[in-house]
């Protein structure tokens, strides 16, 4: 069955670099999620830099948006307060603005899954203290 999901970073990079790790897993998944994949500005910024060694990464992406398989679905300036409230809880773990966006990304759009290499994102709850449906490799 194909699902929506949310796109982060790692994913991203994973599909577009065919010398990354989890290329192939990445690819596999991609073809079990409904288009498009919802992501916010922060992680087309990430994905972009950490594509800089990778010539074709930054057109790939943008190319990705233009063809309509990746929609940036969230406006951080609505969401500043849910986000700002989001980094203060977290404070102590590795979460970054993408990862913040995609949390409060999973409360408005409550059925999608966050496709994601981060394992922290088992530690993040939603707004109503609820685990984060995620789909990511298996743990070593």
């Amino acid at each position: 069955m194909r699902r929506q999901a949310l796109l982060d970073t790692g994913p991203l990079v994973a599909y577009l670099d065919g010398r990354d790790h989890h290329h192939a897993w990445t690819v596999e998944r991609w073809t079990e999620i409904s288009p498009p994949l919802l992501t916010c500005e922060a992680v087309i910024a990430e994905a972009c830099h950490l594509l800089h060694p990778y010539p074709p990464g930054k057109a790939a992406v943008l190319d990705l948006l233009r063809r309509g398989v990746i929609q940036i679905s969230f406006r951080l300036e609505d969401q500043i307060e849910a986000i700002a409230l989001l980094l203060k809880k977290y404070a102590n773990l590795p979460i970054s603005l993408a990862d913040a966006c995609l949390v409060r990304m999973a409360d408005v759009f409550s059925e999608s899954s966050i496709l994601t290499l981060d394992s922290h994102f088992h530690l993040y709850r939603r707004a109503n203290r609820s685990r984060l449906r995620t789909i990511m490799p298996p743990r070593r």
